[in-house]
């Protein structure tokens, strides 16, 4: 979507099974084709070697954290180190000495943190020993208000994280090896070293004394945060480095900055990690803009911008004209503060269930301050949700007869939003059918 500017159902892309069509127009290929130079490094997760930039240094599939493979220009080459910190240091290197400086440009620095399974950066793996973090208020949610949906998944801290990929055990409490121990043999001797220094002893400490309940769920939940908040203080430090290029070179009056990613996290919220639902925790995500020229510091937009508006609005920018096939609408008038007039309504799909997490597929649509939400396939459930009153979304309101009007409301507008984007039951079918033979296949 962040590519083509346009819904996944149209792009091809549903789910991390089908492959992608890279031969379809995107916007670096545009921007290619009139004049600028363009570069992908880091992170994609799509198969193919990318179209449309000069330069391209990708992880294979999600990559790993130490000593990562790439695919440069589609040869595969190792190289050693953090990826978070190689990932900076190459995006500086291109930006330095590998671009022409005539010529405008268009990087992607595309990190693979803070991506499951976590893993801090050698200088990082003690930060936050110190502190012990509070559970989110709403870490025990029962579900109780909703649906199947919600209750069903495999994504809760306490009960789904595993002893090994995402918590770092290199035995769990039955005394077998965990699926930690790849990880521990990619790592260089000081880096295995230094990590096993760092993690080993609270390891035994808990094996030793396990607990229970609430109190192991409180220890999940601090061994996940801290490794969620050490991984992305390497991306909090690329990003300066980025930035403090920009302000040396003279580049940042003029250059266009977006910090921004795919979608949002749980971060223990519903006593969740990960992603996928529509509700509000992974559905928004977050939205930096810096470009001085237009852009005024300190400016905030509270307008339902989504990921196919990123395509035709850095289009905009360059002076090129989005391709009609593009479904998303340049937001540039819109942080200028040249215009208030936007859309009322984001749609959403997600498709790929049965698969892990085993967060059942849905689509919906969200407005400023409602949200309605069909989950289908192996259930038929709706769900509507009022942000003003509930924030959380812990109460499912769809039957209640004191938003009836509001209901109906909320089924046209989807509708609506369906038949504009192109989307119907019929490509849900049709996606579910490939997504099983690609299942089958593999």
């Amino acid at each position: 979507m962040l590519l083509t500017g346009k819904h996944s159902f149209v792009n091809g892309k549903v789910d991390n099974i089908q492959p992608f069509n890279w031969d379809q127009p995107n916007f670096p290929k545009l921007m290619q084709a009139n004049g600028y130079q363009t570069a992908m490094i880091g992170k994609i997760h799509l198969d193919g070697i990318p179209q449309g930039f000069d330069y391209s240094m990708v992880l294979p599939g999600q990559g790993q954290y130490y000593n990562p493979d790439f695919l440069i220009d589609g040869k595969r080459v190792r190289k050693e180190g953090y990826c978070t910190e190689i990932i900076t240091e190459e995006t500086l290197d291109w930006l330095k000495n590998k671009r022409d400086p005539d010529k405008p440009f268009c990087v992607l620095y595309h990190q693979k943190a803070p991506h499951r399974n976590w893993l801090p950066a050698p200088e990082y793996v003690n930060l936050y020993d110190d502190k012990t973090f509070d559970l989110p208020e709403t870490f025990f949610d029962d579900y109780a208000d909703r649906g199947r949906a919600a209750k069903e998944q495999e994504m809760e801290i306490n009960r789904d994280m595993m002893w090994g990929h995402d918590l770092k055990l290199i035995v769990d409490p039955n005394g077998d090896s965990t699926n930690f121990v790849p990880d521990l043999k990619r790592m260089n001797e000081e880096q295995r070293a230094n990590w096993m220094a760092a993690y080993e002893s609270e390891n035994q400490t808990l094996l030793a004394n396990m607990p229970e309940g609430e109190e192991l769920a409180k220890w999940k939940f601090n061994r996940y945060l801290k490794d969620y908040l050490r991984t992305i203080k390497s991306v909090d430090d690329g990003v300066g480095e980025l930035l403090d290029y920009l302000e040396e070179s003279g580049l940042a009056e003029n250059t266009i900055v977006i910090y921004t990613s795919d979608q949002g996290f749980y971060l223990g919220e519903h006593g969740w990690f990960d992603k996928r639902y529509m509700y509000e925790e992974s559905f928004r995500t977050p939205l930096l803009i810096r470009y001085p020229k237009e852009i005024k510091a300190g400016t905030v937009i509270d307008k339902l911008v989504q990921n196919i508006d990123f395509a035709p609005t850095l289009l905009d920018y360059a002076g090129i004209s989005a391709p009609e096939e593009m479904q998303g609408e340049s937001f540039r008038k819109l942080v200028a503060g040249k215009t208030d007039t936007w859309r009322d309504a984001v749609y959403y799909t997600y498709y790929e269930y049965p698969a892990v997490h085993m967060v059942k597929r849905h689509y919906g649509i969200a407005t400023n301050r409602y949200k309605l939400i069909h989950f289908y396939y192996d259930i038929d459930e709706w769900e509507m949700y009022d942000l003003k009153t509930d924030p959380h979304e812990l109460k499912n309101i769809y039957n209640d007869p004191a938003y009836t009007e509001v209901r109906e409301k909320l089924h046209k507008r989807l509708e609506e939003l369906r038949k504009q984007y192109g989307d119907s039951d019929a490509l849900n079918d049709k996606s579910l059918k490939q997504f099983l033979d690609h299942q089958a296949a593999k």
